[in-house]
């Protein structure tokens, strides 16, 4: 399988930057910000945005895994925070890729049954594939790619994360 790269480690801690910046920015008028990343690299980048924003503001910054079954996400969907955590708080949903929108859909379906007082979504790549009626409000790469493409985010090095087009 034949991979490029569209982005390399120091694009992706930019465009993390970038999008932590854009996250403060829209989330002016509050003392606390809660960051859902969805299960696997969406938690991860989530984590690293949450650094990103830790720098840069003196916002409380919470985290919290959104756990869904990616082939089957009609099964149950679980936070690693009670609802009450998040309840009428700034959410952002995270994930490291938008294809279809599938993931993202039910991920905002599942905090859309508590009210929020604000809710962004966040991507590092967005495919441009949309089969659901969902947007990445921030997003650090928008990409055009063929339905037989596919984006590998690999954050499994410490400090060498890197985004494929395989």
């Amino acid at each position: 399988m034949n991979k490029s790269i569209i982005l390399n480690h120091q694009e992706i801690t930019q465009k993390t930057r970038r999008i932590a910046f854009q996250i403060l920015e829209s989330n002016c008028d509050t003392d606390e910000i809660i960051l859902a990343g969805i299960n696997g690299n969406g938690f991860i980048f989530a984590e690293h945005l949450k650094e990103h924003l830790q720098e840069i503001s003196d916002l409380k910054i919470t985290l919290c895994e959104l756990i869904l079954d990616k082939k089957n996400p009609l099964t149950e969907i679980t936070t690693s925070i009670p609802k009450e955590a998040y309840q009428n708080k700034n959410l952002v949903l995270i994930d490291d890729v938008l294809s279809s929108g599938k993931t993202l859909i039910y991920g905002v379906k599942h905090f859309l049954q508590v009210p929020l007082a604000s809710f962004k979504t966040a991507v590092l790549v967005n495919r441009n594939h949309k089969q659901y009626p969902v947007k990445a409000d921030f997003k650090g790469l928008s990409l055009s790619t063929s339905l037989q493409e596919h984006i590998e985010v690999d954050f499994s090095k410490e400090n060498d994360a890197i985004a494929y087009l395989c």
